[in-house]
């Protein structure tokens, strides 16, 4: 079993800090071209020099950040965390310099509570909105005039100021929780999908070791033969020899012993490949339930309908696994029985899975299979999570099937999962793959 929590997942998690610096070159340009156009271009009184001076501490901080650290550099939430309070600080001293909440650049301190959404854990994001909202607080009752035309004053009705506060609050709570639940089911699904990529390159290192085995046995089998031949060479010339007589016997015999051993590991990828590569629907059925009946829970079989010769399918490790994590998952559930039943047409092959547990719970019936979606009850962090369902269902439907998931309606059954192919998508090819070498 995989740790989701091992640091290659969890890095990826991280914000990068290249990513940062861009952002934050792009509002420090942003900033400026807006303090010029207002004090300049519209010629409103202006504390520029103030302005510029809280613009050059944030560009000085992009500058150190981006001599100290290479761009590929992955920041950790609390320095993550830092950097983003001290945009929000920047920014409110800028809004406080031209009329707090009354300015309508007001609502760009969502900013960093989003960008905290997105990569920080909640409880720094729920601190940095409750920072940011109290910054707020401050700016509706204390801030310089809102710039505007000489010998005139735009004063603003506190209504107003009220008004934009509660937009602002609600914007920052809205987006950040938005913000905050697409990027964790991002980082979930990313999580799922690499522990998929790990079970399968494990399943492919397993099918590597076949053919790893027949070429050892071919590489060794001209040495062994060597050895044979000289043995017996040796017997020959000692003759009545009792004192090495008996010792090269043995070596003539164990060296003769390895050959045969040899010759079995090569047969595997040769004339027992093709056998070992086909596996028939009921020995499907058969293999997958066999390692979950000893757990006190009784696997019925309960074939269906068939029509037609008997689907031999494609040896998958990726099926075999799916299909033995829905039986394993029903004989956890399970309170006494479980019922596996298959069926299959001329168009149609599949595998149904029932038992007598309590079922899928209705709130979660329509999303069972996403990962980090469990239906154990106090499930934690790290178990218990759907993660083994949703690898499962994955590697069914990459094989081409379809699953369906419910509760049985006939008293005494609980939730019934359906996995169902296409007959050509479940038939292996007939021909046998061709001897890769003759250890003859």
């Amino acid at each position: 079993m995989m740790d989701l929590n091992a640091p290659h997942l969890g890095q990826s998690q991280r914000l990068r800090l290249n990513t940062l610096v861009r952002l934050r070159w792009l509002a420090i340009v942003g900033q400026s071209v807006t303090v010029l156009i207002v004090s300049y271009g519209l010629d409103f009184p202006l504390p520029v020099v103030v302005c510029f001076a809280l613009i050059a501490c944030s560009a000085a901080l992009n500058v150190y950040l981006a001599i100290a650290y290479p761009s590929t550099h992955r920041l950790p939430p609390p320095a993550a965390f830092g950097i983003l309070t001290f945009d929000a600080l920047q920014l409110a001293g800028l809004l406080y310099m031209t009329g707090g909440l009354t300015n309508p650049f007001a609502l760009l301190m969502t900013v960093p509570v989003v960008v905290s959404a997105t990569s920080l854990p909640a409880r720094m994001t729920a601190l940095l909105g409750a920072m940011v909202i109290a910054m707020a607080t401050v700016l509706a009752f204390s801030h310089r005039p809102l710039p505007w035309y000489d010998g005139a004053e735009l004063a603003m009705p506190f209504i107003y100021v009220a008004g934009s506060w509660v937009a602002l609050s609600s914007s920052i709570a809205f987006t950040g929780i938005y913000a905050f639940r697409v990027a964790e089911e991002a980082r979930l699904l990313a999580n799922a999908l690499s522990a998929t990529e790990l079970v399968l390159q494990r399943e492919q290192h397993l099918s590597a070791l076949d053919g790893l085995a027949a070429a050892a046995a071919h590489e060794l089998g001209t040495p062994l033969a060597t050895i044979a031949l000289v043995a017996r060479e040796m017997e020959r010339a000692l003759g009545s020899d009792h004192v090495h007589a008996e010792d090269v016997r043995l070596l003539r015999s164990q060296s003769e012993r390895c050959r045969e051993i040899l010759k079995r590991l090569t047969s595997l990828s040769t004339e027992g490949e093709a056998h070992l590569a086909r596996l028939p629907l009921t020995s499907l059925v058969e293999e997958v339930t066999a390692p979950h009946r000893d757990f006190g829970i009784s696997i019925r079989f309960q074939p269906g309908e068939r029509h037609g010769a008997e689907p031999v399918g494609r040896r998958n490790p990726g099926v075999i696994y799916g299909l033995g994590n829905l039986v394993e998952n029903a004989v956890d559930f399970a309170r006494k029985e479980v019922i596996v039943g298959w069926r299959w047409s001329d168009d149609l092959v599949a595998v149904s899975i029932v038992d007598d547990g309590p079922g899928f719970p209705a709130e979660i019936a329509s999303r069972i299979g996403e990962p980090y979606m469990s239906t154990r009850q106090g499930a934690e962090r790290g178990g218990g999570l759907g993660l083994g369902l949703f690898i499962a269902k994955t590697l069914l439907e990459r094989s081409g099937a379809t699953l369906s998931f419910r509760n049985s309606n006939t008293p005494g059954e609980g939730a019934v999962v359906e996995v169902s192919w296409p007959r050509e998508a479940f038939l292996a090819p007939m021909q046998a793959p061709e001897p890769m070498f003759d250890t003859a």
